[in-house]
């Protein structure tokens, strides 16, 4: 087996839904032995997101790949003692609930260190775990709308959109992922002398609004010193152009990125259109934007006279960047991805049937020159609960028992 760069590093994942999960998917992905805690029954929520058939849906599969399940009660006290015997092991904790619910079921910072002085914890929230809103609950919508993101995101005159996909989270979770890495290395540094610091200083706090803010490029800046407002641009971004999508005959659309000065020069010579690559006023960015809706008129007009096809390869052969907007159809079809290994195909079972040759999006990023290979989809529930107790040093007896408890 490919040498994994996170081998030997343990993880335990107290979580649901997608932030800290996905943390625990980019450190599986790695190799690390991320260990994930699911309630009795019902596991992670997730199990039941978007859910088409059978019991365990595509997005579970998806966030949860690499991982081991284990069902355990956070709530009782058995459940506590096995988390500590776990952490007593491992190397990084993840979790994502409300601040101070951790601290109710006596798994509060003072306990942690005591069990495991070396223990990196990541915590996910939607506030943050500190500040006036920190109590507050809160999903990746609503961090979006708090951190300005939401605002950028649709058609001017209309209400915000939603990108699609749940990009709060997600991005949060690489964040929390970051900030593990950055410990552990701080910690490999220290080795062989005492810790630098306390558990409290090696912890990852990371909030969802914060991380959604912080993907607004100069959003706040352009406010404060030019009392800039950005607003809403719908295909466009803002002061930049031309760059839009465009409907082409076939009804199938193309992104053009034709902002750069001598590209634009390019772009107006394929669609026909010298006096517009010859007008002052356009041979800079900020005439361009002025400018917008007429070079939209302009490209919009050439690209619905023709297939995408036609003119993307005009497009190509003249130096211009764009490219079609793919379809989930279009993604498993790319010999790209396919040469890199981005779409990864499983047999999967979703508890009602057995689904073959599904396609699953790849290892990002690849490391050494070669994509790195799924280890496993996201387990069933409670698939790898007897293999962990065993390895706490739990006999098959006492696992019986237990696992008949928790069904």
């Amino acid at each position: 087996m490919r040498h994994a760069p996170l081998h030997g590093v343990r993880v335990v994942e107290l979580g649901n839904y997608i932030a800290a999960p996905t943390a625990g998917r980019l450190l599986a992905d790695f190799g690390a032995d991320v260990v994930k805690v699911e309630r009795p029954r019902t596991g992670d929520e997730l199990r039941r997101w978007r859910l088409y058939g059978g019991d365990t849906s595509m997005l579970y599969r998806t966030i949860n790949r690499g991982k081991r399940s284990l069902v355990l009660d956070l709530r009782s006290d058995e459940g506590r003692r096995i988390v500590l015997d776990l952490l007593a092991d491992a190397d990084v904790l993840l979790e994502n609930f409300r601040p101070g619910t951790l601290d109710a079921w006596g798994l509060d910072e003072a306990t942690l260190e005591a069990v495991n002085p070396g223990l990196v914890v990541a915590r996910v929230s939607a506030f943050g775990q500190t500040g006036p809103l920190s109590p507050r609950p809160g999903f990746a919508a609503v961090a979006e709308a708090y951190g300005g993101f939401r605002e950028l995101v649709g058609e001017p005159g209309r209400p915000p959109s939603r990108t699609g996909v749940s990009i709060g989270d997600s991005i949060a979770g690489i964040y929390a992922a970051f900030g593990v890495m950055m410990s552990l290395f701080e910690r490999e540094r220290h080795r062989d002398g005492p810790l630098a610091s306390a558990l409290r200083e090696r912890s990852i706090d990371v909030a969802l609004n914060e991380a959604m803010l912080s993907v607004t490029e100069s959003l706040l800046p352009e406010w404060e010193a030019y009392g800039v407002r950005r607003e809403r641009t719908g295909g466009r971004m803002q002061g930049i152009a031309p760059s839009n999508a465009y409907l082409c005959a076939d009804d199938r659309s193309i992104v053009v990125a034709g902002n750069g000065d001598a590209i634009f020069q390019r772009l107006m010579a394929v669609i026909g259109r010298d006096d517009l690559a010859r007008d002052p006023a356009l041979q800079s960015n900020e005439g361009r934007w002025d400018a917008r809706d007429l070079l939209d008129d302009a490209i919009g007009a050439w690209a619905g006279a023709r297939p995408s096809a036609e003119a993307l390869r005009e497009l190509d052969a003249a130096g211009v960047p764009s490219g079609p907007i793919y379809t989930a159809e279009d993604v498993c079809a790319d010999e790209q991805y396919a040469a890199r290994r981005m779409v990864q195909r499983f047999d999967v079972h979703d508890g009602e049937r057995l689904l073959t040759d599904v396609g699953f999006p790849g290892i990002v990023p690849v490391v050494g020159g070669e994509p790195r290979e799924i280890a496993s989809l996201g387990p069933d529930l409670g698939a790898h609960t007897r293999e962990i107790l065993r390895g706490l040093g739990w006999g098959d007896d006492r696992i019986d028992d237990y696992e008949e408890r928790m069904r």
